[in-house]
């Protein structure tokens, strides 16, 4: 009874730590410092916000962390969207190298996006949108070789598209638009080696500052569906669509307020029959429409306004297709 006596205190603390323990751990959760840290250098790199990030709570349990199930406390999603955040962010975010998914869209974010950002190996989604985040696109995204989505659309970044973004083998969605990129002086707008992202579905560009030519073979991005090129300032020969016949998803091709010129090539009717909406208005094309834009079944809205273009207008465009001319 008397060594029962003197231990039991022991006992007690041990019990009250456990328990408080496991109140504050989730089963599924062990610590790492290395995310813990990582996470605690994002949050300081904001001014406020985020006051749910605290010790109160494992960070597995953070507002907007997920943690893998399959390696316990590692983080693998950041999801902060639309929360008012204003700051930059940290070079740390490097470290979480299990991260698959950061998603900031809807904030207040500034400054340049670290280069740390492609040590990011297994990262497959950044979601960047409407934020201001300025300076150059990270050459070093490209060693993000599993990403698969990539959204900076209505930023302030500059500078060129990157070559080196063709290393995203994976890559099916890319948005960059309204931005305030330039040129690629050496391969035009979009760099040659986009062609190498063979799986790439969406692509928008609209709204930069961009001058140059557009890549002039599309043949190898057979999957896409979406493309908006349209408010800038690209010129060139549109014979380059006559490239897009092996497109056989295009939904959807806006080319519209840049200076585009030559003549609509009759290989426009062997775009893909799935293509509904069709814009090359305000640029500077002549020529007649060719007859066989008939064949286009799925047109739906065909914007040709402002240009030089003559002739009738093909008998054969359905009568459910708008068309602005």
């Amino acid at each position: 009874m008397a060594k029962l006596s003197v231990t039991s205190p022991l006992m007690i603390l041990w019990s009250v730590f456990f328990f408080f323990h496991l109140a504050t751990t989730p089963a599924t959760c062990s610590n790492n410092k290395t995310d813990l840290q990582a996470l605690l250098a994002f949050k300081n790199a904001i001014n406020g916000g985020l006051s749910s990030w605290n010790a109160t709570l494992h960070y597995c349990n953070w507002k907007g962390i997920l943690c893998s199930r399959r390696h316990q406390s590692r983080v693998v999603s950041i999801n902060l969207r639309s929360q008012g955040l204003v700051g930059s962010i940290s070079p740390h975010i490097g470290n979480l190298s299990f991260l698959r998914t950061i998603i900031l869209q809807n904030n207040s974010f500034h400054g340049q996006i670290p280069e740390e950002i492609g040590r990011l190996r297994r990262l497959q989604k950044i979601e960047f949108s409407n934020n201001s985040f300025s300076g150059e696109i990270p050459r070093n995204l490209s060693q993000c070789r599993n990403l698969y989505y990539l959204n900076m659309i209505d930023n302030d970044l500059t500078g060129i598209i990157i070559p080196e973004i063709g290393s995203l083998i994976k890559l099916k969605a890319l948005g960059l638009s309204i931005n305030n990129l330039s040129d690629n002086y050496f391969n035009g707008v979009l760099p040659a080696s986009l062609s190498n992202a063979s799986l790439l579905e969406e692509l928008y560009m609209h709204s930069n500052n961009f001058t140059g030519q557009i890549l002039k073979d599309f043949s190898r991005l057979s999957s896409l569906r979406f493309v908006d090129l349209s408010s800038n300032h690209l010129e060139g020969d549109i014979s380059f669509i006559s490239s897009m016949i092996n497109c056989t998803s295009l939904e959807a091709l806006l080319l519209s307020k840049n200076l585009l010129s030559g003549s609509l090539p009759d290989s426009i009717s062997n775009l893909s029959t799935q293509l509904s909406f069709l814009a090359i208005d305000y640029s500077q094309l002549h020529g007649t429409i060719p007859s066989g834009i008939g064949n286009l079944i799925g047109l739906n809205r065909l914007s040709i306004a402002n240009n030089y273009l003559e002739g009738p207008i093909p008998s054969l465009i359905a009568l459910a297709t708008v068309l602005t001319c």
